[in-house]
């Protein structure tokens, strides 16, 4: 049996007006193709339009104030404010301590403490209160100032060349006469090391002078005491024909005092705290 050939018939209507081309013939030329079209979407409101946005940046928020948070605090900070301090400047002045591997303000009056200052895996040595600083030395060889009166922040950190090996010895004594306030109230500190000794403005940490110690002699932080608006330091050298006046050396705001000096660029030092 022979099968007849199945012709496949469009069973699409044309569009109305036009014919259809007869069947295994070419289309004329201009003649329209019929075609699929896909309906388009309506058009959003305009209040999605911006609702979109306006909710991925709310949604953006409680990100990136977690981030913010999470980050980790500089030099390993950590200063609690245990009670706030209504008017700082009349309030009593609290006194300092060290406890275990924190610094600690405390009220003498009622005893309170006020605020806590710790810094990861270090100990504070030493503590040094001034009218509104309260100067610490850590045992990674870092020195901070903190507001003393309500702890409100740490002013500004420097790093003390060279000193934490020093400090972890028992030639350091445990950093006693490290810190020592310089004349002219709390306007400069000294930071005294075997090395040299570092005079930093106490208002913003700025290091205004830096004097080392002479060749084949070392400063002894711990052997110091003040006299007469000078801070003296002894200095022992190796030789012994050295002169014990070359053993000792006076300081001040404006640097080493000798005849007829000329200071250190320190003539404007700031305002008195």
């Amino acid at each position: 049996m022979s099968a007849l050939p199945v012709e496949a018939t469009d069973t699409t209507a044309p569009p109305s007006g036009a014919t259809a081309p007869a069947a295994g013939l070419p289309a004329q030329a201009g003649a329209p193709h019929p075609e699929t079209r896909t309906p388009r979407p309506p058009a959003p409101r305009r209040g999605t339009r911006f609702a979109l946005p306006v909710a991925l940046a709310l949604l953006a928020v409680p990100l990136i104030t977690a981030a913010h948070h999470s980050r980790p605090a500089p030099y390993g900070d950590h200063l609690t404010v245990h009670a706030r301090v209504a008017d700082a400047e009349r309030a009593a002045v609290p006194a300092l301590r060290t406890k275990g591997r924190a610094v600690q303000a405390y009220d003498p009056e009622s005893g309170g403490v006020r605020w806590t200052y710790t810094r990861e895996g270090q100990r504070p040595l030493r503590t040094l209160g001034a009218p509104g600083h309260a100067f610490t030395l850590w045992s990674d060889g870092l020195v901070t100032d903190t507001a003393r009166a309500d702890g409100g922040s740490v002013r500004w950190h420097r790093a003390v060349p060279g000193s934490a090996g020093w400090l972890r010895g028992p030639a350091a004594r445990g950093g006693a006469g490290v810190l020592q306030p310089l004349t002219s109230g709390a306007r400069m500190l000294a930071v005294v090391t075997p090395h040299r000794i570092a005079a930093y403005r106490t208002a913003d940490g700025d290091l205004r002078w830096v004097l080392p110690a002479r060749t084949g002699c070392a400063f002894e932080p711990s052997r110091s005491v003040r006299t007469g608006g000078a801070l003296l330091v002894a200095q022992p050298c190796a030789g012994p024909a050295t002169s014990w006046t070359a053993q000792l050396i006076a300081v001040d705001d404006y640097g080493r005092i000798v005849p007829g000096r000329t200071p250190l660029g320190n003539g404007d030092l700031g305002p008195e705290n």
